[in-house]
């Protein structure tokens, strides 16, 4: 843990909004952010980034997380003894929060006992977290994407499991598409692992092993005041760890240090198809969190509108 507690000196946002901030990097998002982002719309077209919340999704049962399991309450429901009267139905869902397409709470990971802005790990509890839950994130989760598509970048159709993600990987990327990731931009990180689940249905494959950021990102993502970053992998960091010893180093900072909102099981093959066609890789994005009240997590369904 050495090396994290290094990092985190250099990169930590505790006090920067404030003793009781719970939003982090998303702080970075303003109205001007949002007004730029809205510019970027010019043909209206719509990306649907989230994977379907079934049966049939990605997970295998680690760490207790298992997919969605949908019942109905109600088939041909009746209100009345009318036979004429229209009918209804209604189900319910039971899933972990972080089943599929979902953000990461500041509450979802910590370490030392303290959680995104030194509030005490004891605000976790049984009824949820007290601090830093999903929750807090209010309005959401809106600006400019940028999309780094960096198996594209590389010439691949996917990256390598344990294939590790330097700055120079991702500003290679940037290169290559034209743009620069820069101050409330969520950015969009494209490996093609995705595909290992969605078209080889080898979902251990898919949540085992996987390419991803590697910790000298962390320092680049603070420079950069990124707002959130999301990526096609069930981690975003890669996995097996740099050190095998130190488990989950860019979720720990990034989550409990800089305050930053990861997002994972992104659905960006579409999207990088149709950047790739017209040349242009950033896009209105919008992936507001479900308001769960001490959540540390929530599903989505993330736009992105160009």
């Amino acid at each position: 843990m050495q090396r994290v507690r290094e990092i985190a000196l250099k990169v930590s946002s505790w006090g920067r909004w404030g003793a009781e901030d719970e939003r982090g990097t998303l702080n970075f998002v303003t109205p001007e952010t949002v007004r730029r982002a809205a510019a970027c719309v010019k043909r209206g077209e719509v990306f649907a980034l989230g994977l379907p919340f079934g049966a049939d999704g990605p997970q295998i049962g680690q760490g207790g997380r298992v997919n969605p399991i949908h019942l109905m309450s109600a088939i041909d429901g009746r209100l009345g003894a009318d036979v004429e009267a229209p009918r209804f139905a209604d189900d319910f869902i039971t899933m972990p929060l972080q089943c599929a397409t979902q953000w990461d709470s500041l509450a979802h990971v910590w370490y030392d006992g303290r959680l995104y802005n030194g509030f005490p790990a004891t605000t976790v509890g049984t009824a949820g977290a007290a601090r830093d839950g999903i929750d807090k994130l209010g309005a959401g989760v809106v600006g400019r994407g940028v999309l780094l598509d960096v198996a594209r970048a590389r010439g691949v159709e996917r990256l390598r499991a344990g294939e590790v993600i330097s700055p120079d990987v991702l500003e290679a990327a940037e290169r290559a598409a034209g743009v620069r990731v820069g101050r409330g931009d969520v950015l969009l990180v494209r490996t093609g692992h995705l595909g290992v689940f969605t078209v080889d249905g080898n979902r251990e494959g898919y949540m085992r092993s996987m390419p991803g950021l590697g910790i000298a990102c962390v320092p680049w993502l603070h420079e950069r005041e990124v707002a959130a970053v999301a990526s096609d992998t069930s981690a975003v960091e890669v996995i097996p760890f740099e050190d095998p010893a130190l488990p989950l180093p860019v979720h720990a900072l990034c989550i409990r240090d800089m305050g930053l909102t990861l997002g994972e099981m992104f659905a960006l093959d579409a999207l990088a198809e149709d950047c790739a066609r017209d040349g242009v890789w950033e896009f209105l994005f919008s992936a507001p969190a479900l308001r769960v009240t001490g959540g540390t997590g929530s599903p989505l369904n993330p736009l992105a509108v160009k």
